[in-house]
């Protein structure tokens, strides 16, 4: 891996915490930008985003602690990494937003996999029924800033890429 790569990896980990905690602190529960930057990132750096996804998961372990909603982080946004993956062909605002958006639904039961294993099935559920409204916000706020902001953020993140390139 070159220097640049490593650079490049650090600054796009660092944009994604700084834009999650940048998110939390504002007053709208399971809105966020995080679902959409892993998909642009993927589709601009390919595999690369595997290491700003973990590197982004380890400082959110590390600022607001480990515990079990720590391990769904290590494996939800690679699902969405794959996904990106398989269909990296499209570029669509729309297609992407639905993405998103299925994405922000399906977060709770993703998430849930861990109580489910720790808990039991009364636990796992308590746990994503409990969540399901909140799932419903972020799949609607997904599929919004993904129908916005895809684009923008898309040529944007493509382009800075493009001229660092040798």
């Amino acid at each position: 891996m070159k220097i640049k790569d490593i650079v490049l990896i650090g600054m796009m980990s660092a944009m994604l915490f700084a834009v999650q905690v940048a998110m939390a602190i504002l007053p709208l529960p399971n809105v966020e930008l995080i679902s959409l930057l892993v998909i642009v990132f993927t589709l601009v750096f390919g595999y690369k985003a595997l290491f700003i996804i973990y590197i982004f998961v380890l400082l959110e372990g590390i600022f607001y602690g480990f515990h079990i909603w720590w391990i769904n982080y290590l494996y939800v946004w690679t699902v969405l990494f794959f996904v990106a993956i398989l269909l990296r062909r499209k570029r669509s605002s729309l297609f992407w937003a639905v993405i998103s958006g299925v994405f922000g639904l399906s977060f709770g039961v993703l998430c849930s996999i861990p109580y489910f294993l720790t808990g039991g099935i009364p636990s796992g559920a308590a746990y994503w029924v409990s969540g399901i409204p909140f799932d419903i916000i972020h799949g609607i706020s997904n599929f919004i800033v993904g129908l916005v902001l895809f684009h923008p953020i898309y040529n944007l993140i493509d382009m800075l890429y493009s001229k660092t390139k040798s």
